[in-house]
């Protein structure tokens, strides 16, 4: 491949990806442009400015991704990285790619420990199906006071959350989060969860999720994709303090059945729903009543 102009070659590059019906072309380009040539996304805008010609073996490398990216790879299996809030997190084939709409129940963990460590100095919060260790990151790195402990039922998930969450102090356990922690029952702060909820029936649309994210993080058990979150109703349940509070992901489609679920079991108060950044309603909340 003959040495091109940085700015036209991610110009076919962007055309490329729109053709195969990948929705955000261009910044994808330039993201798998600024990974092969090891610059933020910002330089690239800048190099483009400046009329810079690519390396041959540079623009080889960007091409073949952008094949694997037009095949619908997940962006973040060809870079490695994922960002969640101020994180840059290792991800690949075997984990769930973590998306931004979590980073709103990351916050809601993160408000609820920061108000016990404003009332008692520290907090202790369990993540339940952590998938890559994102919300457990945040929550660590955002919180030194907060001890954070996550739980994941898969090998290869666990391997990348490994990497996450090390850095941070984060105690991870391979397990089920059905059973896990039984040697901190009744003293958690806070309890968060993004599990698995695609009923069975449903088949994601997108084919990055539908192809990549692994079955096991997708799938909730059940028509109606409710056996997990249940199961992490439980767990909470069971872990929690009382006054102690508990967060979980849902699709926008089963706010109803969240809220139910947890004003149904009898262990709960102040169940509240809430929403992401583009108004869906993106997870429900709970506070553990007194025993």
């Amino acid at each position: 491949m003959p040495a091109p102009g940085l700015d036209p070659f991610l110009g076919h590059c962007a055309e490329r990806l729109a053709a195969a019906g990948v929705p955000s072309a261009r910044t994808d380009a330039e993201l798998l442009a600024a990974h092969v040539l090891g610059v933020g996304r910002g330089r690239i805008g800048a190099l483009r400015l400046a009329g810079h010609v690519l390396a041959a073996d540079d623009a080889e490398r960007i091409d073949a991704l952008v094949d694997e990216r037009a095949a619908r790879v997940p962006l973040q299996h060809l870079t490695g990285v994922a960002y969640f809030r101020h994180l840059e997190l290792r991800v690949g084939p075997g984990v769930f790619v973590p998306r931004p709409e979590t980073e709103e129940l990351a916050g809601l963990a993160i408000e609820a420990a920061a108000a016990v460590i404003e009332r008692r100095g520290s907090a202790v919060v369990v993540d339940l199906g952590t998938g890559s260790g994102a919300v457990a990151a945040a929550v660590a790195s955002e919180l030194p006071a907060a001890r954070v402990h996550a739980v994941e039922l898969s090998e290869h998930a666990a391997a990348w959350a490994e990497q996450n969450l090390a850095p941070h102090g984060v105690e991870l356990r391979l397990g089920d989060l059905r059973t896990a922690f039984g040697d901190l029952d009744g003293s958690v702060d806070v309890v968060v969860s993004n599990p698995p909820y695609i009923p069975d029936g449903a088949v994601p649309v997108d084919p990055e999720v539908r192809e990549h994210d692994p079955s096991l993080a997708l799938y909730g058990g059940g028509a109606d994709g409710m056996e997990l979150p249940r199961a992490v109703e439980r767990t909470a349940a069971r872990l929690l303090v009382p006054g102690g509070f508990v967060a979980l992901e849902h699709a926008e489609v089963q706010e109803a059945a969240m809220q139910d679920m947890f004003r149904a079991a009898g262990a709960w108060t102040s169940v509240a729903g809430h929403r992401d950044l583009t108004g869906r309603p993106r997870c429900t909340s709970a506070v553990r009543r007194d025993a």
